[in-house]
């Protein structure tokens, strides 16, 4: 199982993945105006903007990845509802035209000589930075994995190799418990590990399983969402589903060959309680980029240390960041770097003329909450928490139109209008819908 084993490698940018690793070696020194460092949603969707602001010639993108992933589409693959096959496409076409693909992994970042180390020995010097490095996942830090993928009945939506697995084993659910996960870590998508959960539900229902089952939602968190709006909703589909949540649950251990789950109760150190699965989901822990970390430009967390406002870096003027990759205290989803792509834009264009940055992100994201096979519930807010919503409707109530808009369109608008830089969140839209109020 070559592929899982690649998962204890596996770094993720953004939205891609680097599950097949190529690089050819550059020449000894190169050097751009704009350099990117990642070619995930943040990264290809700046270097398409940036593109247009100081031509093609003048930009270079550093990434490893044979393919670019839309990895919000993840969710319906895991449930049989979209084929893993149409959530990917070459990197080498998703970059704009003319802007240089570097094919290696980034190896170190100087920020004090304005310079990036490869894993080919190339150095790349640049006038100015973006960095979008995404995440790291980490299946390692609960015992038991990655190798436990390759029993059946485990799955995990947040990896191209194991997503299929979630699949198979909702497929061959015969009866027991359904245990879903959300680890003790910052992670992208924060919504996605309790959509498995009411997709599976759907499922098991639709094929008469439902009654031999017991779904089981086990959290870290304290709470089921972390905006109250839409957590109560939420509950009211826990509650006539006759789902389970236990809060403050993690997942510490796996033990794949006797389909059993270990978990740690957070309010209760030592207390450990292990739970017998016939279909296991794993949401792994998460952690930021680890050549951020061990660079000048990290904070004390490791994540990228940007302004919130403007999206430059807190200590290096020519250094910028976007994404999962940084530590704006928002959720981490493609709808934020759709939105900050729009900042980042400005404050560049503004430091290009030795301006001062004016356009401010508020924290913007969404995270459509999949409750069912035909219904969403839209959950968009900002960096207080509060509710920031496009549409003059109650988003918190379940809704067909948005499951489409889920399923169907934002796939188009993700390839065809974040990645080009075409698209910079809906806040347009949500002054116009709301007839300007907000």
């Amino acid at each position: 199982m070559a592929a899982l084993r690649r998962l204890k490698q596996c770094h993720s940018t953004g939205i891609a993945l680097s599950h097949l690793h190529t690089s050819s070696r550059a020449s000894a020194k190169q050097h751009y105006k704009m350099l990117v460092l990642g070619g995930g949603s943040g990264g290809i969707a700046m270097s398409a903007r940036m593109k247009r602001m100081m031509g093609a010639e003048n930009v270079a993108v550093v990434e490893p990845s044979e393919m670019h992933y839309y990895q919000p589409i993840w969710t319906l693959v895991g449930a049989g509802a979209k084929n893993v096959a149409s959530s990917g496409r070459h990197t080498a076409n998703v970059i704009p035209s003319g802007v240089k693909l570097v094919k290696s992994k980034v190896q170190e970042i100087n920020p004090d000589s304005n310079t990036v180390r490869t894993d080919d020995g190339t150095e790349i010097s640049y006038e100015y930075l973006i960095v979008a490095l995404g995440l790291q996942l980490h299946y390692e830090k609960v015992k038991g994995l990655p190798e436990g993928f390759e029993y059946p009945n485990i799955g995990s939506n947040y990896s191209v190799q194991t997503v299929e697995k979630t699949w198979k084993a909702l497929q061959n659910f015969k009866e027991g418990n359904a245990v879903f996960t959300f680890p003790n870590t910052p992670v992208k998508c924060a919504g996605a590990p309790q959509k498995i959960m009411y997709l599976s539900d759907a499922y098991l229902r639709k094929t008469g399983k439902r009654a031999k089952a017991n779904i089981i939602y086990n959290t870290s968190l304290p709470v089921l969402f972390g905006i109250k709006k839409y957590a109560d909703s939420l509950w009211e589909v826990v509650k006539q589903r006759d789902l389970k949540v236990n809060l403050r649950h993690n997942l510490i251990e796996v033990r794949a060959d006797k389909q059993e789950a270990v978990f740690e109760n957070l309010d209760k150190p030592g207390e450990i309680e292990v739970l017998e699965y016939e279909m296991l989901h794993v949401t792994p822990p998460m952690g930021p980029n680890l050549v951020i970390k061990g660079s000048p430009l990290a904070d004390e967390a490791g994540w990228l240390d940007v302004n919130k406002d403007n999206l430059q870096h807190k200590k290096y003027p020519n250094v910028f960041g976007i994404g999962d990759c940084t530590n704006l205290p928002t959720a981490k989803t493609a709808a934020a770097v759709a939105a900050q792509t729009a900042v980042l834009n400005r404050t560049i264009s503004k430091i290009l003329k030795n301006e001062k940055p004016d356009k401010k992100y508020d924290g913007y994201t969404s995270c459509p909450l999949v409750t069912s096979y035909n219904t969403v519930i839209l959950a968009e807010f900002d960096y207080n928490g509060q509710p920031l919503e496009t549409f003059p409707i109650n988003q918190a109530k379940e809704r067909r139109i948005m499951y489409h808009m889920k399923a169907d369109l934002m796939p188009h608008l993700y390839w065809h209008g974040l990645l080009t830089g075409l698209w910079g969140g809906p806040g347009p839209y949500r002054k116009l819908f709301h007839l300007g109020m907000k």
